[in-house]
């Protein structure tokens, strides 16, 4: 089981500590004024008491504390859950200082980072309680259209309505190692479910969340991730960014077949190596949200020449299902944040076997499509290596796609080309010459902007 952190030591630990162990620097937000009836909505017997003790046991009033500090350099709104008040529940005084503490974000135009540690709404108060998830929900949804962002920190345990919410619906969600995690609590899963299914590391690998991070490197991260989110341009007009230079071949490929050799030189420069060389720092996100992740698909914000762009990048394999919605979630969270994208386009083409299909990877590519197409900020890409077909087309920038010298970028790679045309094999070559793949070609096709050069020159 993780270390459970009480709500103000949650804070210390994003914010800094006093010596006798309180948040350094935090404004609490006043409690809304409290006209609950005897025993709460239900008149359920001993709740008031319930709620005396746990006041006493634990020092808070209700299961939440919420105000502003600054994390770092960045001031936001924090919203800390107290589980030792009955479980970190929500009930309607939840949903009081919820709504207000969201209201505050939108009217300082703050971000949002939400400490959690909740086992659902409060069961003394019936359907009143279980009402106040439509509250967040609405809340969230206002701060998001607003531009706003949202960062989550998953503490131990985090079930119920609090992670269908507050939880999985922020636009980043971290978590603390070995975090329980879930819409269903422990007491109400089927006895032979799985317990790994519930943890931080496992909703990681399904893509549910974008990091697990050590309470030590919490501040840090958080801080980091923060000043990633707010660097847009604060309301003046976003302009796009420039290509990466090349790192690889500088030549012209001669043929059709050696601007496909060079695509597929396994020394080529890949993704990674691009990224580092254009970042000074950068954060990535993680999965689809539907239970899939592509190892093979990088996304997410990083800093160059001093701003903040997001990316997403394609490794050089066959594209997953989950790659295609990681990539559209990361160009719609950069839009809603007025942040430029960077695209790196990569890969032999979309994964087509049986699983993808089953995955959906037709819906998938589709929604990339859509969120290039009718993305508000500038989308920069770049063809490092392979274009197979549609699959590396939805993550090109209409109008905005460079390219190197050791790619190429065809309606269809030459094998299955000519296979389709039932040419023989030996006949590749003069396939992959007749389809206009070089970069060249693009150019002179007005497929491409332009080639980029290595760096310095």
């Amino acid at each position: 089981m993780a270390e459970r952190l009480s709500a103000r030591q949650a804070i210390a630990a994003l914010t800094g500590a006093t010596p006798a162990g309180a948040p350094v620097a935090f404004t609490e937000l006043p409690a809304p004024n409290d006209t609950a009836a005897p025993d709460g909505p239900l008149g359920w017997p001993g709740y008031d008491e319930s709620r005396a003790r746990a006041a006493r046991r634990t020092g808070e009033d209700e299961s939440v504390v919420c105000g502003t500090a600054r994390v770092g350099a960045t001031e936001a709104v924090l919203i800390s859950f107290e589980f030792g008040f009955l479980g970190g529940s929500l009930g309607e005084r939840t949903g009081d200082r919820l709504e207000a503490v969201y209201t505050l974000a939108r009217e300082r135009r703050l971000p949002v980072v939400s400490l959690i540690a909740t086992g659902g709404s409060r069961m003394q108060e019936g359907m009143r309680a279980l009402l106040q998830l439509q509250r967040v929900a609405r809340q969230s949804a206002l701060t998001r259209a607003a531009g706003l962002p949202q960062i989550a920190v998953v503490r131990d345990p985090t079930t119920g309505g609090g992670w269908a919410t507050l939880g999985a619906g922020a636009d980043v969600v971290l978590a603390l190692p070995g975090a329980q995690i879930g819409f269903a609590g422990s007491r109400v899963r089927p006895p032979d479910a799985d317990p790994y299914a519930y943890t931080a590391e496992a909703q990681l690998t399904a893509g549910h969340i974008d990091a697990v991070v050590r309470p030590e490197a919490l501040r840090d991260t958080v801080d980091h991730w923060l000043t990633l989110l707010t660097g847009g341009p604060g309301g003046g007009a976003v302009t796009a960014v420039d290509p990466p230079a090349a790192l690889g071949h500088t030549e012209p490929p001669a043929t059709g077949w050696d601007a496909v050799s060079l695509a597929r030189d396994p020394e080529r420069p890949r993704a990674e190596a691009y990224l580092d060389a254009y970042f000074t720092s950068r954060e990535a996100v993680n999965g689809d949200r539907c239970g899939g992740v592509d190892p093979g698909t990088l996304c997410g914000f990083g800093v160059h020449d001093g701003r903040t762009v997001a990316y997403a990048a394609q490794c050089g394999t066959a594209t997953l299902p989950a790659g295609y919605r990681t990539a559209a979630r990361l160009i719609r969270l950069a839009d809603r944040l007025g942040l430029p994208v960077l695209t790196l386009v990569d890969t032999p083409g979309a994964a087509n076997d049986a699983e993808a299909e089953r995955a959906g990877a037709g819906a998938a590519i589709a929604d990339l499509f859509a969120a290039v197409a009718t993305a508000r900020v500038p989308v920069t890409s770049l063809l490092i290596g392979e274009g197979g077909s549609g699959g590396a087309l939805a993550l090109a920038a209409p109008g905005n796609t460079w390219a190197t010298q050791d790619s190429y970028f065809s309606v269809i790679a030459p094998e299955p080309a000519t296979a389709i045309l039932k040419r023989p094999p030996e006949e590749t070559r003069t396939t992959a010459a007749q389809l206009k793949l070089r970069p060249q070609d693009l150019l002179s096709l007005g497929v491409i902007r332009g080639i980029v050069p290595p760096a310095g020159s």
